[in-house]
């Protein structure tokens, strides 16, 4: 090792590869309850006995309200510090209260009719509540995890591989075993075999996860140690104003996140797989053809980021997800009959859709996950630029922004089929294809996501953090902390 490498190194805190892994689990231990409140709709609509508009409507409202939980956790957060950390408790109460509120949620149908709508509102914000603490604490604590610039994108990694069996992998189980299983449709069967797994594996991730982290979650690994700024809450506006990158990337983030979860919302899958290709089951089936391809893609991405930087491989792969989709509504555009990518007609264009759709949803798996140590050198830069540590903070600010933007997915999807005159349900599977139903099909599958993924592409324009400026960033904190006292008054910018 050259003397030149040697001082590079002296700049970083590393962690074990088993302790970047387990700690993932935090959120995938969100995204297991992320996945299963995907079939609240039909839960809500079909057995609690709401309508499509009052449930898009308080979903939708209640995304928004998840947004401003967001800076009181944050705060809360950056002011914790206890015997146990500043993590680890805040990861263990959130999902507590999780677990509470999801189970209490799925009970709605046993209370009077005249209470269900109010009573869906505040079991509703109590599990957001929840959902906000262990979120913020898988972003926040990236900082203190590892601020390796080859390390940090083996979170996305392994966040990307979790998500992948979740989202597609869960998919699977619900539609090729779960509702087959209880007579074919969404019954409160199939929402108590799935909530029950959802709730008893989220608790085991979340111990794994506070294991990884608790050598981590000491002071010492705290920004600059002992010499942090006391924050104030009216900080927030300073911070998001003056921080170029995280604007970006708060931008760019929401966007991929809005286009992910477009294209996963139940609804979506019914009416891609379970009418216009004419089988719902497909839907499991080509979540589990595309496990392998998202893997492959995972792992380039992550390569290329440990290589050329997260921002680069964020945006190229980006580009392919354009394309893919792109080419795949002009495909479906060009066949008489869509039912022919399905695997009854098993040719040409069921390739070209496994290829196409593959490509699209590894992207949706693997920038998102990209983002989150991204968020991290946000994080780094508001301490090089202000000398402030201020993690919950910068992950409040990504995730207030970024779940007002996401927050649309449910409503996008519920306007979009009210377009064509779906107001009191969803569309059913089996129903027949109108042209509509067909067009809307292709805007919700296809359309959002390409335009989520060109502002990110666009945002990223302007997201100065490369490879070259974090090497400039991790070594000016190193310096601050050698020198052991910084003045404080001393805000310039740089």
């Amino acid at each position: 090792m050259t003397n030149q490498e040697a001082a590079m190194n002296s700049n970083y805190h590393t962690a074990k590869i088993w302790q970047i892994a387990l700690f993932t689990l935090n959120n995938t231990a969100t995204n297991l309850f992320l996945f299963a409140i995907g079939f609240v709709t039909y839960y809500a609509t079909g057995i609690a006995g709401l309508t499509v508009v009052v449930v898009s409507t308080i979903l939708t409202t209640m995304r928004v309200f998840d947004g401003i939980t967001d800076p009181i956790i944050g705060f809360i957060l950056d002011k914790i510090e206890s015997k146990f950390g500043k993590f680890r408790p805040i990861q263990l109460i959130g999902n507590i209260i999780l677990i509470i509120s999801f189970i209490t949620m799925y009970n709605l149908h046993h209370l009077p009719e005249g209470f269900r709508i109010i009573a869906f509102i505040v079991i509703h914000a109590i599990y957001i509540l929840g959902y906000t603490m262990q979120t913020t604490v898988t972003r926040a604590a990236q900082t203190v995890l590892t601020n390796h610039p080859k390390q940090r994108p083996i979170f996305s990694l392994f966040d990307s591989i979790f998500n992948v069996f979740i989202f597609s992998g869960g998919q699977v189980v619900v539609s090729n075993y779960l509702v087959p299983k209880h007579g074919g449709d969404f019954t409160m069967e199939v929402f108590l075999e799935l909530n029950t797994f959802v709730v008893i594996a989220s608790f085991i991730f979340t111990i794994l996860s506070m294991i990884a982290i608790k050598s981590k979650d000491r002071k010492e690994f705290y920004g600059l140690a002992n010499v942090n700024a006391k924050t104030r809450f009216r900080d927030y506006w300073p911070v998001l104003k003056n921080n170029r990158p995280m604007q970006m990337l708060v931008l760019s983030a929401s966007t991929d996140k809005l286009a992910s979860q477009v294209m996963q919302q139940q609804p979506v899958y019914v009416m891609l797989f379970g009418i216009m290709l004419g089988n719902y089951a497909l839907s499991g089936h080509f979540n589990l053809i595309i496990i392998i391809p998202s893997l492959i893609m995972t792992y380039f991405g992550v390569s290329y980021a440990r290589k050329k930087g997260m921002k680069l491989s964020l945006v190229r792969f980006s580009w392919i997800g354009v394309v893919a989709f792109s080419l795949l509504i002009v495909m479906f555009l060009l066949v008489d009959d869509p039912t022919i990518a399905n695997f009854d007609n098993f040719g040409l264009v069921t390739i070209i859709f496994i290829l196409l759709y593959s490509l699209g949803r590894g992207v949706a798996s693997l920038t998102p996950a990209i983002v989150i140590p991204m968020i991290a050198d946000a994080a780094d830069y508001e301490t090089y630029r202000s000398k402030r540590f201020v993690p919950g903070m910068m992950s409040a600010l990504f995730s207030l922004v970024d779940k007002v933007v996401s927050s649309l997915a449910p409503a996008i999807v519920g306007f979009l089929v009210a377009l064509i005159g779906y107001h009191n349900e969803f569309p059913q599977i089996g129903e027949s294809l109108t042209t509509g139903l067909f067009a809307m099909t292709l805007i919700a599958s296809f359309g959002v996501p390409i335009i989520g993924w060109l502002i990110s592409i666009i945002a990223m324009k302007f997201y100065q953090l490369d490879k070259d400026k974090m090497q400039e960033v991790q070594e000016a904190i190193s310096k601050m902390k050698e020198a052991g006292a910084v003045d404080m008054s001393d805000q310039d910018e740089r």
